[in-house]
């Protein structure tokens, strides 16, 4: 009589459950470490990753999967502050960077984010915000060329499907480990790791404005914002997940973030005129 084969249920559908959320953490770390290193030695050829470290857990952890991947002598960390970046976000930045060993540069990026803002006085908090995280990979892939180093991603998967990004500034390096991680996932990794508990439990935020946070600018927790995404990825529709037990109000605030940032999830759209457009014909056997 042939084996029987161990049969594993889907977790039941529950709105105040983690269950589909759960990873193995061991496998995971192990599978990312492959591919840093496949990515960045084998693909494309760098030997050294840089990777700007906020304080936050999501930049950390990618420091710290790089350094897994390529050793402590081949990954750089750079901080970069504006004059109103939270002094704990410095501290924790230097926690992170400190107890991975690594080599770090520290750039204000004050004089270059002040030289443009002072032509247009008129910018909104949100303007402001995004000229501080393009001038910040002005800097990142500046010292990429200096060093001889590639840089990796930070962003997670929540703040790609909500669009929690600055168009062609955090989203520009050409390998992310984390951007099929949920945060509720990336703080279970980053425990796993080794990620000191100070950086893994403080406050989500960008550092752009002052007082600023993920979750208030999202009006919405990581944790329940993740429960939804989970379910809407998978093709439930809003009046089921109502059905389960989520609250509508917040079943529509995460799918209206998801539909109306989908256009940040994509190269730019070319005008097709041949059958070699790029990215749309014409694609190597390893964009498949």
């Amino acid at each position: 009589m042939p084996e029987r084969l161990p049969v594993y249920a889907a977790p039941a559908d529950d709105p105040e459950s983690d269950a589909n959320l759960v990873i193995n953490a061991p496998a995971v770390t192990v599978w990312l470490t492959a591919f840093l290193r496949d990515q960045i030695v084998i693909h494309r050829g760098f030997q050294r990753a840089i990777v700007g470290i906020s304080g936050g857990v999501d930049s950390a952890l990618t420091a710290f999967l790089c350094v897994r991947a390529l050793g402590p002598q081949n990954v750089i960390g750079v901080r970069m502050p504006y004059r109103t970046s939270s002094p704990e976000s410095l501290e924790h930045a230097d926690i992170a960077i400190r107890e991975l060993g690594i080599q770090s540069v520290t750039v204000d990026i004050s004089a270059m984010v002040d030289a443009y803002l002072a032509s247009v006085p008129e910018a909104s908090d949100r303007r402001r915000g995004n000229v501080m995280a393009r001038c910040r990979m002005i800097v990142l892939f500046d010292l990429s060329e200096r060093y001889g180093a590639l840089p990796v991603g930070t962003g997670n998967k929540t703040e790609r499907l909500f669009g929690y990004f600055t168009w062609h500034a955090d989203d520009s390096p050409p390998v992310n480990p984390l951007g099929d991680l949920y945060k509720t996932q990336v703080w279970a990794l980053a425990r796993h790791v080794g990620v000191p508990e100070a950086i893994v439990t403080k406050p989500a935020t960008a550092d752009l404005i002052e007082g600023q946070t993920d979750e208030g600018d999202f009006g919405i927790s990581y944790r329940r914002a993740d429960r939804i995404l989970v379910y809407l990825l998978r093709g439930y529709g809003t009046e089921r997940l109502v059905r389960i037990g989520f609250p509508e109000a917040e079943v529509l605030l995460v799918r209206e973030k998801l539909d109306r940032t989908h256009w940040k999830r994509h190269m730019p759209t070319t005008a097709m005129l041949t059958t070699t457009s790029i990215n749309d014909y014409y694609l190597r056997p390893v964009d498949y």
